[in-house]
């Protein structure tokens, strides 16, 4: 009852995952990361344990094949869900199973994968699949978000849109970007809108944020205020 896309950005290794439906919240229960690890939606009659238990098995050294396979192996109603993983080596699996509902499928790309079932037609993936490949000097946010509206412009989810959302991991085990439309008309403009406030101080903050390597990250407030000030004037 979705179509998402995951993907690596080339530049800085990040995992994003975007993704909309005509259900409540999809981006409670569809997008996990891991930073370091992969990324997985998991989808149709959805399965949180295919990315909760997913991840871990990629962390234990699973290939994204293997990982599917073990995590169907557990699940008797495998054939009612969809889902799609990547790993950092850029390795990629999928699984739609037999009573997804039409339209229903996957592609496979060079450092994405896109997937989806319920939806208006193949176009929607494909539509997905080009737009992301042509915009590859678009920000990554920004780059997932268009990819996700040339599917919704292709038919999107036959029964219509509700939410929408779009998380991001690099190499920290707190997220870049987080941003979830739960239940809106038009959820992929309202992720867009969330994603351009973001670029207003977020993205400038969270680089004082405690890290692994700097456990108390940056905590004088006449460096970070000035230090977001001279970015946001570089802006305009």
């Amino acid at each position: 009852m979705t179509w998402s896309i995951i993907a690596r950005d080339s530049a800085t290794g990040h995992f994003g995952i975007a993704v909309a439906s005509r259900f409540f919240a999809v981006g409670a229960r569809v997008p996990h990361i891991a930073a370091g690890i992969g990324a997985i939606a998991t989808q149709a009659l959805v399965n949180p344990y295919y990315g909760i238990d997913g991840l871990k098995l990629l962390r234990d050294g699973k290939s994204p094949r293997d990982a599917i396979d073990v995590l169907k192996a557990a699940d008797s109603g495998h054939a009612s869900r969809q889902v799609h993983v990547m790993d950092t080596r850029g390795h990629i699996a999928a699984y739609t199973g037999a009573d997804c509902v039409d339209w229903c499928g996957h592609i496979e790309g060079k450092g994405f994968s896109v997937a989806g079932n319920m939806l208006a037609g193949a176009p929607v993936l494909h539509d997905t699949a080009a737009t992301y490949l042509a915009n590859e000097k678009l920000p990554f946010a920004q780059r997932l978000i268009a990819a996700m509206y040339a599917g919704e412009a292709a038919g999107g989810d036959k029964r219509g849109r509700q939410s929408a959302a779009l998380l991001i991991c690099g190499n920290e085990e707190w997220s870049a970007l987080d941003l979830r439309v739960d239940d809106h008309p038009d959820p992929l403009a309202e992720l867009e809108r969330l994603e351009q406030i973001s670029r207003e101080r977020w993205v400038y903050f969270r680089q004082f944020l405690p890290t692994r390597a700097n456990p108390a990250g940056v905590t004088d407030r006449t460096i970070i205020d000035a230090t977001i000030e001279a970015a946001m004037a570089g802006r305009k």
